[in-house]
């Protein structure tokens, strides 16, 4: 099946078979209500290329239903005039636009609800016990996604599609773990959908246009469903045009799995294409993942990758190197705190800020290889100056110096990237010393934690995680289990099964007298940003030169 392709999702005609995913940004206004950042970066990856935008869950219930600070929200008439800006832009852009429609339920945040958090069952969730919902509470909550499809059909969205994943609430009534209701919505597979049908059924009788679901296909838990009951559930859901197929609950990798994990296909846990449209979500990246789904599935949804390099279905069709999603989990899941980042791309969540007028002449000498210099080569390649990069070691700089496997195997294809498009700019490589140049050597080097003799560590540096693992060949080490909360939730899972595989032992901070490494990150975003400032202060500095 071709990717490029035009596909149709009920009466919706989509120019190509690239979505990008529904993933929180936070880049909402606290009240829930759109803006120009929000738009800006939706509309970026319609430009891209991707024929169908899936905005990130919009909570339907202003007193109950969020589940984090900026979420978007679809509750209101008066939000109807900034929704319509959205659809307009990402249509003016060329592609769809359907809105995800969520109750967090149980997963629901108290910090940002007016109301007590409830569920369908009064269960475990992270440590909370919510309420369990009454009948009346499931019939208020029905009327809530009527009013927000119809709020969106108003606005102008294409489609509708409804959260079924991830743990929010329709999952929980999907969910044997989480639903033990013994009435009409709890006890069988066909009472634990019918909160999704009889909503489905609603949105019909009202509007005509494409409903979907996401779904996650099977539950990561140790008590969570399997694939063949995620298929049974699919099964038996009404009136859907499509089931977007993701995965897991709580437990980690979820539909985010990182570099830990080998990449996590979905598809494979599907026997085969099912009678109904599909979407096919988890860790695609390149054109043989894009193949792989496509055997399953009807259309491609990136989620990182698309944060990673917006115009990745622009650039895959035209076989221009785009920046490849290095599953890090950095930036782009600190979503308690933060706005949207990409650790490989320095405007996701700036794109207000883009200003691609900017053109120079001349040519530059830019001393070293790593990260922020050969960022900054390009991104000076962007306005017309011409670069020589000057290297007296390795190319790439301290990514050579990666010592976790799983890390440098999705890491590198970024070093690879770089190879790529500088030759496509014509930018030199020479590997010599030079006098004179804009300097781009790291700016943050950390102190050496040896390499001879035991120790007990407490550090939330990435570079330390990987520098104990070489440590621990030859000697004892211990680390606090405080340093994994610097890490992101599929990291902390990943990390400790191959550290303790390695001899590492992780203890509590007054188990031990650990040596406390806590200091501010540099990592690859950092670098990234260093470079491209470098320029920038360069030709501020340099202007007439440029001219």
């Amino acid at each position: 099946m071709n990717p490029f392709e035009k596909a149709r999702i009920g009466k919706i005609e989509i120019k190509n078979r690239f979505v990008m995913a529904p993933m929180i940004s936070n880049l909402c206004n606290p009240d829930g209500t759109t803006n120009e950042n929000h738009i800006r970066y939706l509309e970026e990856r319609a430009r891209g290329g991707f024929g169908l935008i899936i905005t990130e869950y919009a909570y339907v219930d202003e007193y109950n239903g969020k589940g984090s600070p900026n979420e978007m929200g679809i509750f209101s008439r008066e939000q109807l005039p900034k929704l319509s800006r959205l659809t307009e832009r990402i249509h003016s852009a060329g592609s769809k636009i359907f809105v995800q429609l969520v109750h967090a339920g149980g997963k629901a945040n108290p910090h940002y609800n007016k109301e007590s958090i409830f569920a369908p069952s009064t269960v475990d969730y992270l440590g909370s016990l919510p309420a369990e919902m009454t009948k009346q509470d499931i019939k208020n909550v029905e009327n809530k996604f009527l009013n927000a499809a119809e709020i969106a059909y108003r606005a102008g969205f294409d489609g509708i599609e409804l959260h079924g994943a991830h743990g929010y609430l329709l999952q929980e009534f999907i969910s044997p773990s989480l639903n033990k209701r013994q009435d009409e919505y709890g006890g069988s597979t066909e009472n634990r959908v019918r909160i999704i049908n009889e909503i489905s059924d609603m949105i019909r009788a009202k509007l005509d246009m494409p409903l979907g679901i996401r779904l996650s296909l099977y539950e990561d838990d140790e008590d969570g469903y399997d694939a063949d009951y995620g298929i049974e559930v699919a099964s038996m859901l009404k009136n859907m045009d499509y089931i977007h197929f993701s995965a897991g609950r709580f437990a980690p990798p979820g539909s985010s799995a990182s570099f830990y994990y080998e990449n996590v296909h979905i598809g494979s846990k599907l026997k085969g294409k099912i009678d109904k449209n599909t979407m096919l979500v988890g860790s695609i990246r390149s054109m043989q993942d894009i193949e792989k789904a496509l055997k399953v599935s009807d259309f491609v949804v990136f989620g990182r990758q698309a944060l990673a390099d917006p115009y990745t279905p622009l650039k895959m069709k035209m076989d221009i190197p785009y920046r490849p999603c290095i599953r890090c989990n950095q930036a782009c899941r600190n979503l308690s705190n933060a706005e949207v980042r990409c650790t490989i791309n320095p405007y996701t969540g700036f794109e207000i800020t883009q200003n691609s007028s900017k053109k120079y002449s001349g040519e530059i000498a830019i001393i070293g290889s790593g990260i922020k210099g050969l960022e900054a080569a390009l991104y000076a390649a962007s306005m017309g100056i011409k670069s020589i990069v000057y290297e007296k070691s390795d190319f790439g700089g301290q990514f050579n110096e990666i010592i976790d496997q799983y890390k440098k195997r999705d890491f590198m294809p970024l070093l690879e990237y770089y190879q790529s498009m500088l030759k496509r700019y014509g930018i030199e490589i020479r590997y010599e010393s030079a006098n004179n140049g804009i300097l781009c050597l790291p700016d943050k080097i950390y102190p050496d934690i040896g390499r001879n003799g035991d120790l007990s560590i407490d550090t939330n540096i990435y570079r330390y995680f990987d520098d104990v693992l070489k440590i621990a060949e030859k000697n004892r080490v211990i680390m606090s289990t405080r340093s994994l909360h610097s890490l992101e939730r599929s990291r902390i899972d990943g990390y400790k099964k191959i550290a303790e595989k390695a001899g590492i032992e992780f203890r509590d901070m007054d188990s031990y007298d650990f040596k406390v490494y806590d200091i501010r990150q540099y990592d690859i975003l950092e670098a990234m940003k260093s470079g491209r400032m470098a320029i920038d202060q360069y030709i501020l500095e340099n202007k007439t030169a440029f001219l």
